[in-house]
């Protein structure tokens, strides 16, 4: 028997002494076995699979945390066979029990098992209630005792774990590799052909040349030699700087943007392979738990008696404190400088019309009391993230407190009290006070934690809660000071399981009635309402409209997918956007031809911004809650008003309303559809009073259904079904389960660059679709394709919803499936084909309830049967370890379940939205660096080396050397390395401020347009044109040059060595390289500089004698005193980098104007200050938070100027008096009638200089012109000068 505490402390093992007394003993985990009696304590890990035999919690039932193992939050209850747990109450009952114990073989399956216990001749089955697996925790329970019956690898986690992690490789090596062969083969060839060239060569020349005679080299001979001359064609060096480069790279990567201050935790990289595969990604496999969500619950809407009421009490005081910190701001800014303050650009707010800024708030709702007889509404600070621009119009619950204080005696505040009385007695939470006072719950769930909390900040406290009985305390109807307490009985709990989805309690009042409380989904509690025909028509109404309101938004999608190209990258707006901005986007371009330009990126951004289809007001009126139809009054469809509008007490709540039950039960149902499609997990709550009589029935079959040894969990769900009838409906609470900050934005972007993204999950269906939406990854108008293999139609919906999606009649489809329906897909090999046809084509895939072995199964199914995707999995929990190691990417996030993942990760974050900066900006960037590398390692080493080849007809094919070896022999290491290191540690083709803002480049690197065969192929044709060009240049103006002297091999060799290091390094880092810094300068430099440094070098370390000379090379001052005092070897020099360089901007720029990339495009899109302000704008109102859209700043026109001329004179507008001579002081105390001027050369115009406006609206004068503020007529006010 062991007490587990960690894996490396010793455990308690139950033994024998040698007097045979029965104890508890130290030991390790690895020393646990099976049959060992294990002691647990609160908090502790399991170290193996048992069996549970005894637990210190009520009713013998332990509360275990599953969620290493499959990511849920909840606490599952489990409770030993009934036979087993009377006999091991005591150490003394442990040592004399005895039992068999039968357990299944080991397996990977979490969600079931098989095994049976017999106890004096009882025999029980056993199934998962009864199992604590390892890598679980105990949680709200003293003790516990279990029976190991699997150890060490034999446990599920381990089974579920990826033993044998495969060695990852970056995607662009298989291209590397590639090109590697194909240049072996052409050194091969190249070699061939010159070896059958001097062949030829000897046969005409050699043999009849005496002076060549005995010369002649064996054909095995050359061409051994011809390949030791080219074999630099092949770069080894390739490998070696690539691991250089990729340190800089991963150097570059400690990003501050991607630095989290409340974690004080920074990005990690544990390894430099697979850095640019980050630039590649197709597929994102993500985990829910700590991954998408924050794993914090809050309660934050309810609906009572057809009314709905938002709960922001934490949202309103973060939101009064950062408006008073802008106001502070804002009153600082104001006092510094003087004229108009304008506002470079004009945001709009996203949220539908009539909404409220999210900053505001009424200070008025603090006090209860204040303004008697009405309330002020303001505007919600929260907003869904499942559907942003959806505007808040429900009132808060403090304006329903006040209500309900108001008016005590009213129908709607009895309805609610009850209703906030169910909050605070239907749950299983038990409160703990802490040492300063303050009452904390433990909670098996964190939505009862977050419905108990919001009971206790409405005024029902629980305050207590004994084995038997539970303690609230609550403020009184009328009197805000006075706080009751009173004692509820509960006499019996039915717990939720996920078949019944629901749980129900049942409680004597302090008068002595009892009553039962259920809450659950509502297709749980609908058939159990009083008037469940009724509710059920109601809600089919109401499904009914949101089915036609969906459907309407899918074909508004459909439409707006067919006005754009279907293009995987950018549509042909921005194609031919482009084309004007190369042709005349210079920066001294005029602005009269940019903005054009302009405002079209501006109108394709936004496009593409937009992901969301809202319907309009209009379109919604039928489907919105209440209907038009019903006649009455609702905040949900009353007309939008201002935060500082009045609302009466008496016209709250209508109380003809609250006793209409049709009107209720469809405005509730409409309140839980809402919510729903904000992402919010709804439950609907019913109650009834139940008769002594009827329960004291009831109380007799459930004891024998709890005490039963066969089918008790059948017995139970049957008793409880029984009981829970005719319920009478009391509300519905909405639940959120908050994401990380950024997520919904960062999926969006996600979506934007091409990639999908799968959620996999150990949750349960419900909840991950829940969680779908709130990320949005699954829309409104989402076709949500559930398979289920309980249905018995898997087959059939996958074949239907492939044929719907490959003709183009769904707009956006999510697919659901679970856990089991998996294996069975798996299983059959005619469903696994039509499954992954299905998932490669739908927008989005949801797993749920799937253990870590099914989550790495459909990472390595993808990976392996997609050609050329790269995949990456992200999770944060020991569950995620195996599809993390199996992806092409594995990213942990260092969250609250440990540090497993972000240890065994290849790349770990903090958080989840700086996967927008690692793979668009840093991936993007090691893509493109890597790519350029080896492209120009190859490049360059083609110009050098081909210049050997061309030199062999002039030299007879005999394999001599163009280049001095010593020269030759540092040529990669001394003069061209840093031409190849340095792009590849520091280009970026684009700033980070445009990657982010447009997502869509990122296709770059998943259609591979950086680096391929084709690209390859392009740099060695411009290789072998540019390294002719040096040769024939070279030869023809000074290896045949008559009038000079110094035409040796050594001053060709070095003609050509040093033209083609400067070309190599100008090309490198200049002309190629457009991140320009002082670092590629400094390099061009050193290079550069080196090369001639070294040519000096070498003409003083070679020193003839008399013994040695130097036919071929004459080294020795040979820069000093020959060739580099040559004019013309010089001037062939500069001629000949001349051409190069003409050839290589001419081919450029050519295939900029007719052939542009999206990378060309925007790199010359963000030379414009006014468009790469909006990028960087858009980027930093993102990380802010805030949801608004950025339009494009125009240029200063004549108007504009005009309009300054105005502010000027504006600024002594006081001074100017009125017909009256008085001054005047606002708008509304004069109007300005200018006389008509004789002359007609000056046109009138009038503008607005309301500061509170972000654009000047300037206005013809013949126009009709609205009231404006400060009206003045510029040519009143140059008249009235002139006749001074």
């Amino acid at each position: 028997m062991a007490l587990a505490t960690s894996k490396n402390e010793p455990v308690v093992s139950f033994q024998s002494n040698q007097e045979g007394l029965k104890h508890w003993a130290a030991l390790k985990w690895k020393d646990v076995k099976v049959g060992d009696i294990v002691k647990l304590e609160r908090d502790d890990d399991v170290p193996a699979d048992m069996v549970l035999i005894h637990s210190d919690g009520p009713n013998g039932i332990a509360y275990i945390e599953t969620m290493a193992l499959d990511g849920e939050t909840n606490l599952k209850s489990k409770q030993g066979p009934p036979p087993l747990v009377k006999r091991c109450k005591t150490v003394e009952d442990i040592g004399s029990c005895r039992a068999t114990i039968v357990a299944e073989d080991p397996n990977i399956d979490l969600y079931n098992f098989e095994g049976k216990v017999t106890v004096a001749g009882e025999t029980m089955p056993l199934t998962t209630n009864e199992i604590v697996l390892r890598g679980s925790a105990l949680r709200n329970t003293s003790k516990a005792i279990g029976m190991v019956i699997n150890t060490g690898e034999d446990c599920k986690i381990r089974m579920n774990a990826n033993k044998n992690p495969r060695i990852k490789a970056p995607a662009m090596q298989y291209i590397t590799n590639k090109i590697v062969i194909m240049l072996v083969i052409f050194v091969v060839i190249l070699a061939l052909f010159c070896s059958i060239a001097y062949e030829i060569w000897s046969a005409n020349v050699e043999d009849h040349s005496w002076y060549l005679r005995r010369a002649s080299v064996p054909f095995s001979q050359i061409i051994i030699g011809f390949i030791i001359l080219y074999n630099t064609l092949v770069p080894l060096s390739l490998y070696v700087s690539l691991e250089i480069i990729k340190v800089g790279q991963l150097l570059l990567m400690a990003d501050v943007k991607m630095y989290d201050s409340t974690s004080n935790t920074p990005m990690v990289c544990n390894t430099t392979t697979i850095l640019e595969n980050l630039g590649q990604v197709d597929y994102i496999f993500s985990d829910k738990t700590g991954t998408l969500t924050d794993n914090i619950m809050r309660f934050r809407k309810l609906s009572v008696a057809g009314y709905a009421w938002l709960h922001d009490f934490d949202l309103q005081k973060e939101a009064a404190e950062k408006q008073e910190r802008d106001a502070n701001n804002k009153d600082q800014k104001k006092h510094k400088g003087k004229g108009v303050t304008r506002t470079r650009f004009a945001r709009k707010s996203s949220s539908a019309p009539g909404g409220q800024d999210n900053a505001k708030m009424s200070t008025d709702m603090k006090s209860p009391n204040s303004a008697s007889g009405s309330i002020r509404r303001s505007g919600s600070v929260w907003k869904s993230t499942a559907r942003p621009s959806k505007g808040q119009h429900e009132l808060r619950t403090e304006e329903m407190l006040r209500f309900m204080q108001s008016k005590p005696h009213s129908i709607f505040t009895k309805k609610a009290r009850f209703f906030l009385l169910s909050l605070a007695l239907c749950h299983t939470c038990l409160p703990e006070v802490q040492e300063d006072g303050e009452i904390e719950f433990q909670a098996a769930s964190p939505d009862e934690l977050a419905l108990v909390k919001a009971a206790q900040e409405l005024g029902f406290l629980v305050i207590d809660r004994p084995a038997r009985s539970i303690t609230l305390s609550y403020t009184g109807a009328t009197d805000s000071s006075e706080n009751i307490s009173e004692t509820y009985d509960v006499l019996d709990v039915i717990e939720f399981s996920s078949k019944r989805k629901r749980m129900s309690i049942i409680v004597r009042f302090p008068n002595g009635k009892i009553c039962i409380f259920c809450k659950g989904a509502d297709s749980a509690i609908l058939p159990r309402l009083k008037l469940a025909t009724l509710a059920i028509e109601k809600a089919s109404e109401v499904v009914r409209r949101s089915s036609k309101r969906k459907s309407m938004e899918a074909e508004q999608a459909l439409r707006r997918m067919s006005e754009h190209s279907p293009r995987q990258s950018f549509s042909r707006v921005s194609m031919s956007m482009s084309r004007k901005s190369i042709g005349h986007g210079r920066p001294s371009m005029a602005s009269t031809r940019l903005q054009p330009i302009r405002d079209e990126l501006d109108t394709w951004l936004k496009g593409r911004e937009r992901s969301d289809v809202e319907m309009t007001a209009e379109d919604t009126s039928a489907y919105q809650s209440p209907r038009a139809s019903m006649g009455r009054f609702s905040f949900a469809s009353m007309d939008r008003r201002g935060s500082g509008q009045d609302i009466q007490f008496d016209e709250l709540v209508d109380e003809a309303l609250v006793l209409d039950e049709a009107a209720v039960f469809e405005r509730c149902f409409q309140h839980m559809n809402d919510f729903a499609s904000e992402g919010l997990r709804t439950l609907l709550f019913g109650h009834r009073f139940l008769e002594d009589d009827e329960y004291n029935g009831w109380k007799k079959m459930y004891l024998d259904a709890t005490t039963s040894l066969v089918d008790r969990q059948k017995l139970i769900e049957n008793a409880g079904e029984t009981i829970e009838q005719n319920f009478d409906l009391s509300g519905a609470t909405a639940i959120e389960d908050k994401l990380q900050k950024g997520v919904p934005e960062t999926i969006d972007k996600l979506r934007r660059a091409n990639i999908k993204i799968w959620m996999l999950t150990g949750d349960k269906r419900e909840t991950a679709i829940n969680i779908a939406h709130s990320a949005r990854l699954a829309k409104n108008y989402s076709d949500v394709i559930i398979l289920d293999h309980t249905t018995g139609e898997v087959e059939q919906r996958m074949a239907a919803a492939t044929l719907d999606i490959t003709k183009g009649n769904i707009a956006h489809s999510v697919v659901v499936v679970d856990g089991q329906t998996l294996a069975e897909i798996d299983a059959n090999e005619t469903l696994k084909l039509l499954f992954f046809d299905l998932a490669v084509l739908a927008d989005s895939v949801i797993c749920c309830r799937a253990s870590p072995s099914q989550k790495a199964s459909l990472v390595k199914k993808i990976r392996t049967k997609i050609n050329r995707s790269i995949t990456l999995a992200i999770g944060d929990g020991a569950n995620d370890i195996a599809m993390i190691q199996e992806a092409h990417v594995g990213i942990g996030i260092s969250g609250k379940e440990g540090l497993q993942a972000a240890r065994i990760s290849d790349y770990s974050i903090a958080q989840f939205r700086f996967l927008q900066r690692l793979l668009f900006v840093h991936g993007r960037w090691n893509y493109i660096r890597t790519a350029k590398y080896i492209l120009s390692t190859f490049w360059k080493e083609l110009v050098f080396y081909l210049l050997q080849a061309l030199f062999q007809k002039w030299t007879g094919y005999t394999g001599t050397s163009l280049f001095e070896s010593t020269s030759l022999t540092v040529f990669n290491t001394l003069f061209t390395s840093l031409a190849v290191i340095l792009p590849g540690v520091f280009e970026q083709d684009l700033n980070a401020s445009t990657l982010l803002a447009v997502p869509e480049l990122y296709t770059l690197g998943q259609r591979n347009e950086g680096f391929n065969i084709k690209k390859f192929l392009g740099w060695m044709f411009m290789a072998a044109s540019e390294s002719m060009v040096i040769w024939f240049v070279m030869f023809g103006l000074f290896g045949e040059a008559i009038f000079t002297s110094d035409n040796n091999l050594l001053s060709m060799g070095q003609l050509c060595f040093t033209s083609a290091v400067v070309f190599i390094n100008t090309k490198t880092l200049i002309l190629e390289m457009h991140n320009k810094t002082l670092i590629p300068a400094l390099g061009w430099f050193i290079s550069v500089g080196g090369w001639f440094m070294w040519n000096i070098l070498l003409s003083f370390a070679f020193k003839p004698t008399s013994s040695k000379t130097y036919p071929l090379y004459p080294v020795a001052n040979g820069f000093l005193t020959r060739f580099g005092r040559n004019i013309l070897w010089w001037l062939v020099v500069l001629l000949t980098l001349g051409c190069v360089v003409l050839l290589e901007l001419g081919v450029s720029s050519i295939r900029k104007t007719f052939w542009p990339t999206d990378t060309d495009i925007f790199q010359e899109l963000q030379k414009d200050n006014i468009i790469r302000r909006r990028f960087e704008e858009t980027v930093r109102l993102e990380e802010e938070g805030d949801r608004v859209e950025v339009e494009v700043e125009r240029e200063k026109t004549s108007l504009d100027r005009e309009g300054e001329i105005q502010d000027l004179l504006d600024e002594r507008r006081r001074e100017i008096l009125d017909a009256d001579g008085e001054i005047l002081k606002s708008p509304t105390d004069a109007e300005v009638n200018p006389p008509r001027m004789s002359s007609g050369n000056l046109t009138r115009r009038k503008f607005s200089t309301d500061t509170a406006m972000h654009n000047e609206e300037i206005e013809l004068s013949t126009r009709t012109n609205p009231s404006t503020r400060h009206p003045v007529d510029i040519a009143e006010v140059l008249g009235r000068k002139t006749t001074r």
